[in-house]
Formats: C-alpha cells, structure tokens, sequence
C-alpha cells in the first residue's frame, strides 16, 4: 500500500466513523504529514481521493472540511470499502447492498415484464426450467446468474444494469452472491419457475413474486 493510500483509508475511516464530523475541519497538510510521518505530496494526493469520493472539500488556501458523505457519495466509496473490507460495522454494509438488489431486482423483473420481446420471455423460462433440472448448488447458482442477466437486459433500463454491475458483477463486489448466499434463493426451484412464467405471461404479481425471491438473501440483524 503507498503512502497515499494508507493515509487515505485512516482519513477515511476516521470519516466514516464518526471522529470527524460534518463541518469539521481536518488537520492541516504539514500537521498531517508530521503525524503520520509522510510528505505532504501523499497527504495531498490522500486528500484529492477524499474530495472525489464526496467526503471532503478543499478550499484553496483554506480548511478541508469533512461533507455529509450520505448525500455527496455514490458507489464507487461502497466499492472502495468492499476492495479494502475495512467498512464500518455500523454501515451494515452487506445488507444495504443486499437489500438493493433486492429492490432493483424486483422492479426490473416487473419491467421485463412489461418490456421484454417473446424471444427474451421464452429464454427466461428454459433457463429456469434448466435451473431446476440441476441438484449441484453451484451449478444451479450459475444458471440462476444467466437468468437474472436475461430479466435485466429485458428491463431495457441502463441504470439498473450499471448499479447491479457495481454491487454484484465487478472485482471489488459489495455483495456477495455466491450459491452459498442465496441459497435460500436457490433451494426454491418453484419460486424460480414461477418467477419466470409469470414474466412470460406479462402477470401483475412478478414484483411481489420477484421480492419474495430476492429477499431472502438480505442479512438480518
């Protein structure tokens, strides 16, 4: 880890737990770099990150001032916390991701629905009826991922797509959804094909059905 980094991720964490509050002003560059026994440039280069990341603001000759980062962030600070599994507990990080998933999930089936052409709709439905057809978990778990990949790209909604890429799909994954996670999911071959026929045939309940599904991978607690 270079210097920049490690001094980011205290920054960071003492950010987001709560040492510095918003509107608080951080220490200064040449006291920073005193304390962590660094140059200025990594404290500098430290700083840039946390203004990017929507957790400070630099003024030009003045303070850097901690921001309220729930309203300035976006995902890419969830996907940076993933990559370093340093996230505060009090987050609950996991099932926040978890519980978005479920909610895009849900509604993107509902659209798949209404969006989908009838090629899409039948693909959907094979690849539940294979899913089904499979007993190994990690098997079924890989048809599981296609078919969810069908309902997305069915939804024909590119923000769905990109946010379900950022927690799911990526190297630096927020949530995990390995057979082992959603088995819950998994072991209910008919919540599946339900899910999946009722897509087809364009029903009012794929939303609820879709819900149903998804959170019961949410962790609880």
């Amino acid at each position: 880890m270079t210097a920049s980094s490690r001094i980011h991720a205290r920054l960071r964490g003492d950010i987001l737990g709560g040492r510095y509050e918003v509107g608080d002003a951080l220490p200064s560059e040449r006291r920073l770099s005193e304390e962590l026994e660094t140059s200025r440039h990594g404290v500098r280069e430290a700083l840039k990150r946390l203004q990017q990341a929507g957790l400070v603001s630099i003024s030009q000759g003045g303070a850097t001032r901690v921001r309220d980062w729930r309203r300035h962030g976006g995902l890419e600070l969830l996907l940076d916390l993933a990559a370093e599994g340093d996230a505060p507990e009090a987050l609950h990080v996991p099932r926040a991701a978890m519980e978005m998933r479920a909610s895009i999930g849900a509604d993107a089936a509902r659209r798949c629905a209404e969006r989908a052409d009838a090629a899409t709709k039948a693909q959907i439905v094979a690849r539940a009826e294979q899913l089904a057809a499979v007993e190994d978990l990690a098997a079924r778990n890989a048809h599981y991922e296609v078919l969810w990949e069908l309902i997305v790209d069915g939804a024909d909604n590119i923000a769905y797509r990109l946010a379900l890429t950022s927690l799911i799909a990526s190297s630096q994954r927020i949530a995990s959804v390995d057979a082992h996670a959603v088995s819950a999911e998994l072991d209910d071959t008919e919540a599946i094909r339900a899910l999946a026929h009722a897509i087809n045939q364009s029903s009012e309940n794929v939303h609820t059905l879709a819900a149903d599904l998804l959170e019961r991978s949410i962790p609880r607690g």
